[in-house]
């Protein structure tokens, strides 16, 4: 019984760390922006190898940091709908107000949309410095080490922050580094298995589009920012407009333009959108029950490459780290196939989902997934695995956690990958 006890007792931290309520919302608006969250980490948190291990080897997987909108279309087609209406002195003094925010915010984002911020860079420039200065040992000597990203350029800027942050502290460092089409089947693999859970005949998609509807009440936000009802109904869609904004609003913290738009929305408003685009995202890149497991196994070919090559290194003995950088739409099914705690939910209610899961606790800018392996001088190989820089466990046996031996972290890591994911999908959830 007391066993018992204390497993239920260590579940706690766990289950409240995948819970998002409202308050946590209210208390940090960025959060609502959900993966549009900037990297909230400045430390990495370490604890000290047992007696006897020396790092030797880093395995990461990074998503590429804070960017830009995708498009400059996201800005432009608002600007230029602000500009209409002020022309057709069609907006409140709010709306106009707004109309000179997005003026100055056009002035950054014009041609950049779809890029990476300095913001961005920074981030990658400084998890790379922490990397280092957290195991000097890796990159002593002649480290073998290797980069290599998805051809979207915000992940190759991201590469060379990342490697420019290491080469500051160590200018002698050399680093292959590459971005192109051959590395794509593991760095950005997407089935079309799974794409078929994606589109407006998916199982999730109904149920989307009735949340959505019901959590988007547009009316408030679009008669504080346009005073012409006849405007409205001729030019402005409603819905449109609120999400639009709302994605403006969360990307800001992205940027280097000192502006805010919070203010057009009330907090219960952004904690309504983050629900929409919490539950969006999750049905169509994690372990949404219905999709059968198919979004998951997107990341097998990453784990085998990260496996395969961790694997290499240990037989050859070399020192050194590999640098992979992508998307969130890659990491968030890393996570959720090397089961780390409140990765992979299995959940199809859209009102029950943020009590599990957040997506900003896994995939904001600049996430990260590591894997650091030490080894004594028996050459007996121990690792741990850290999300955004905090030491995680997986479901494999140890007695000196955050550290697992590789040959168990292996077999674990193995059977993931040997497994059909659907196979781990809970019967209970299948509704």
């Amino acid at each position: 019984m007391n066993k018992i006890l204390m497993a239920a007792l260590a579940l706690l931290p766990a289950l409240a760390w995948g819970q998002t309520t409202r308050q946590e919302i209210y208390d940090n608006l960025d959060k609502a922006g959900g993966v549009y969250l900037a990297y909230p980490v400045t430390e990495s948190h370490n604890t000290p190898a047992p007696e006897g291990y020396e790092p030797f080897y880093a395995s990461h997987f990074g998503r590429h940091g804070s960017r830009y909108l995708i498009s400059d279309q996201d800005y432009k087609w608002l600007l230029d709908l602000m500009t209409q209406a002020q022309e057709a002195n069609a907006l409140t003094p709010l709306g106009l107000d707004v109309k000179l925010r997005l003026d100055t915010v056009w002035e950054e984002g014009r041609g950049r949309g779809g890029e990476l911020t300095p913001l961005g860079q920074r981030q990658h420039h400084d998890i790379a410095q922490r990397m280092y200065r957290a195991y000097p040992q890796i990159f002593q000597g002649e480290p073998e080490i290797t980069a290599s990203s998805t051809v979207v350029m915000r992940c190759a800027h991201s590469m060379f922050a990342f490697i420019e942050g290491l080469k500051e502290l160590d200018p002698t460092l050399q680093i292959s580094r590459e971005s192109g089409t051959r590395n794509m089947d593991f760095l950005n693999y997407h089935s079309p298995e799974s794409g078929t859970y994606c589109g407006k005949d998916a199982d999730y998609y109904l149920d989307l589009k009735k949340f959505e509807s019901e959590k988007t009440q547009a009316d408030r936000v679009v008669n504080s920012i346009f005073s012409d009802s006849l405007f409205v109904r001729r030019h402005v869609d409603p819905k449109g407009f609120m999400q639009g904004m709302y994605w403006l609003a969360v990307d800001m913290q992205n940027m280097e333009t000192p502006i805010s738009f919070y203010d057009v929305f009330t907090p219960d408003e952004l904690f309504d959108m983050w629900e929409i685009y919490n539950y969006s995202f999750y049905a169509t890149n994690s372990s949404y029950p219905l999709a059968d497991g198919q979004h998951i196994d997107n990341a097998k070919n990453l784990l085998r490459n990260i496996v395969e090559t961790a694997d290499e290194y240990i037989a050859e003995g070399k020192n050194g780290a590999t640098l992979r950088f992508a998307h969130d739409g890659n990491i968030i099914p890393l996570t959720a196939l090397m089961q780390f705690p409140n990765c992979a939910a299995y959940e199809t209610n859209p009102y029950e989902l943020s009590k599990v899961y957040s997506n900003f606790k896994i995939s904001p800018m600049a996430s990260n997934v590591q894997a650091i392996f030490f080894k004594n001088a028996d050459g007996d190989v121990i690792v741990k695995f850290m999300l955004n820089e905090e030491e995680v466990s997986i479901p494999a046996k140890t007695d000196m956690f955050p550290f697992y031996r590789w040959e168990d972290a292996r077999a674990t890591l193995q059977h993931f990958l040997d497994t059909p994911s659907r196979e781990f999908i809970p019967a209970d959830s299948m509704k």
